[in-house]
């Protein structure tokens, strides 16, 4: 059936807004990391009068952007590798088996999500800060502790995306396994991963972008030598001073790390995501 020439022109119009309205403030961000501050605090100017690219070198010692980096790094990394393997195993159970208390535990799962993040924050404290008194292991102000934290508001979402993909996998799958001689984990490992790996990808990239950019816990669960990007980025801004353009610079520095995973899995992604919205 062939597109109305109204529907057609809409469709442009529309996607063409949409793109403006998302390109033009990442035109702004990068024409801020290259103007000088006081250009920056000047009256705004869609060309710049001068470009510099001082403020990329000057953003590593204004604040310990490389400490904050690695820590964002180890933290989000770490959330996202342990938030797919539990993920992983808990959604083939939930798909594959029937226990007592499934359903009950495939909606707890999916409830947590309606709560907003500020009602874990004080819980969350008060645990870390006495399991660090009673056990000695220090999880509040550490990197581990923020680790746990991410997986308490990832974890969910992701078994929830994984049972709805591993649905879509035929059970024939994992039979003929077990005929190989292999056992639950061996059919999962062996055959059931590899065909859900666009829906695995799926789940690290959702888990590694929010510990990325999350900043609420993070502002509260760190302190100077574990504080991460999205809390750092605040060490621009002084009594006297704001340097925008290194926070611009900083920005679009950060931001690289994301923006390169999601171009390159988006073709895994849209799979997965596409395969737990059909479930």
């Amino acid at each position: 059936m062939r597109e109305p020439r109204w529907f057609k022109w809409t469709r442009r119009i529309g996607l063409t807004l949409l793109a403006v309205f998302t390109l033009v403030p990442v035109y702004v961000m990068i024409t801020s990391a290259l103007k000088p501050l006081g250009d920056v605090q000047a009256a705004f100017r869609w060309i710049p009068s001068r470009i510099t690219f001082q403020p990329f070198i000057d953003m590593w010692s204004t604040i310990p952007l490389a400490t904050y980096f690695v820590n964002s790094l180890i933290v989000s990394t770490s959330a996202t590798v342990f938030s797919v393997i539990i993920a992983l195993f808990a959604a083939y159970a939930l798909s594959r088996y029937n226990f007592p208390g499934r359903n009950l535990f495939k909606i707890t799962v999916l409830s947590t999500q309606m709560f907003p993040g500020i009602l874990f924050l004080l819980p969350l404290f008060l645990i870390f800060v006495n399991l660090g008194n009673a056990t000695g292991i220090p999880l509040y102000g550490s990197r581990l502790g923020l680790i746990i934290t991410y997986l308490t508001f990832t974890l969910p979402f992701s078994i929830w995306m994984l049972v709805g993909y591993l649905d879509s996998i035929p059970r024939d799958l994992d039979e003929a396994a077990k005929v190989d001689g292999n056992g639950a984990v061996g059919a999962l490992l062996r055959v059931v991963v590899p065909a859900a790996m666009p829906g695995i990808i799926a789940v690290a990239v959702y888990s590694f972008m929010t510990a990325w950019g999350e900043v609420l816990f993070a502002s509260v669960m760190t302190n100077d030598s574990t504080r991460t990007l999205a809390v750092g980025l605040q060490g621009y801004a002084t009594q006297n001073q704001v340097y925008w353009n290194q926070v611009m610079a900083a920005s679009l520095v950060v931001s690289i790390p994301v923006v390169v995973g999601f171009l390159l899995l988006r073709r895994y992604l849209v799979a997965g995501l596409t395969a737990g919205a059909v479930k």
